[in-house]
């Protein structure tokens, strides 16, 4: 029975989580992350989900236990942030590494030091390169929808990859909205049973990830890439049947009033709502401004881009993340990269802002349409990055 309900973010992935039916979730607590596996640990006490709930002593623990558990068959999901991202890095190679289609959770949190326990996305940048599909959520109800179809993208066979699905801590992960649900059958219905190749069997020995050398590593190694090759397709098509299930469509990337724009802001997670509406009202007084949401930033989904947005002048991306000493922030590195080759192409300006938590507001991102706009009409090639609300 579909209901709406009162949900934080964090509430909303352990509710869909719930309705997958997991067999083995194994976490540890971390602050903005913490209620996620306290919801479901209240599931489990209360005996509405017949799930594993494997308290373990660390986060590095936790993934290890969930790639044991993965590897015998079974359905499996975490849930992390920040320092406990970091302390699973090690083991977030190994899953992926052994194809675990292993959903994760994670409340995005600045890291340490200073200690900080707020919202930006140096956590998952620091992972980008694990081997992990990335989905980005905008709010609770896309959270909620998106871990539901990431259990349908990490385990078709033709996949077989872990996933994160990430929320802005506090911004998402612990602001309450109404959700709607789907009922307990139509998502058993739309989540089939997961297909087994190979599981570790008792009566049947076997070796998991053992000693690799130059002769073979590297073909697993293009094999893992070839898997990623296909996800961008998956998540379309996957999106495509929640949408025709529950009225809301999903893609790799979504845009607004880019048609006839000229500069656009493109940005992940919560901020995309906050550009949507500052674009509709620069679109009010006659200016040509549109905003690109990604959602999907592991494997990068570069041919929608450029068919998307090969046609702006300007494309200022939002990093809510640093890449000390590099030429550009994760996110703005991976557009630049896009558009290097292509025969039309926009300039690309970088934008860091919101470390730590830090707001940005509908001034801030109208101030950064405008100044694109502005450059647009110049012959400018070179732009520097900008730090938008840094105090000087």
């Amino acid at each position: 029975m579909r209901k709406i309900l009162g949900l934080t973010g964090d509430e909303a992935v352990a509710y869909a989580a719930k309705q997958c039916d997991v067999d083995v979730l194994a976490a540890y607590p971390i602050t903005p992350q913490t209620v996620i596996v306290e919801r479901f640990s209240e599931y489990v006490a209360d005996g509405e989900v017949d799930t594993e709930y494997i308290c373990v002593e660390s986060e590095h623990s936790a993934m290890s236990a969930c790639i044991g558990a993965s590897l015998t068959g079974a359905r499996v999901f975490t849930a992390t942030a920040s320092q406990g991202l970091a302390l699973m890095h090690e083991m977030m190679y190994a899953a992926s590494g052994l194809r675990c289609p292993i959903v994760m959770g994670v409340a995005n949190r600045a890291l340490s030091a200073p200690i900080n326990i707020h919202g930006d996305h140096s956590d998952m940048m620091g992972s980008r390169d694990c081997g992990w599909i990335q989905v980005y959520t905008e709010n609770a109800q896309e959270a909620y929808d998106s871990v539901i179809q990431a259990f349908k993208i990490a385990e078709d066979p033709e996949i077989l990859l872990p996933i994160t699905v990430n929320l802005d801590g506090f911004i998402v992960s612990h602001c309450m909205e109404g959700v709607e649900t789907l009922g307990d059958e139509e998502v058993r219905s739309f989540l089939p049973e997961r297909e087994v190749a190979f599981k570790l069997d008792p009566e049947k020995p076997s070796t998991v990830g053992p000693l690799c050398l130059p002769d073979y590593y590297f073909e697993f190694k293009v094999q893992q890439e070839e898997a990623m090759k296909r996800v961008p397709t998956k998540v379309e098509k996957v999106g495509k049947e929640f949408g025709e299930l529950a009225g809301r469509a999903y893609a790799a990337l979504h845009t607004h009033a880019l048609e006839d724009a000229e500069v656009a802001v493109l940005c992940s997670g919560s901020t995309a709502g906050t550009a949507r509406v500052v674009v509709d009202k620069m679109r009010a007084e006659g200016k040509k401004v549109g905003a690109i949401k990604l959602r999907l930033y592991r494997p990068f989904p570069a041919e929608d881009l450029l068919k998307k947005a090969s046609h702006l002048k300007v494309i200022a991306v939002l990093d809510r993340a640093l890449s000390f000493g590099a030429p550009s922030a994760p996110l703005c590195s991976d557009v630049k990269a896009v558009f290097y080759a292509a025969k039309q192409r926009p300039r690309v300006w970088g934008i860091v802002y919101g470390l730590g938590g830090r707001d940005i507001t509908p001034s801030d991102l109208e101030q950064v349409l405008k100044k694109a706009l502005q450059t647009a009409e110049t012959e400018i090639t070179e732009l520097p990055t900008a730090f938008v609300g840094v105090r000087e």
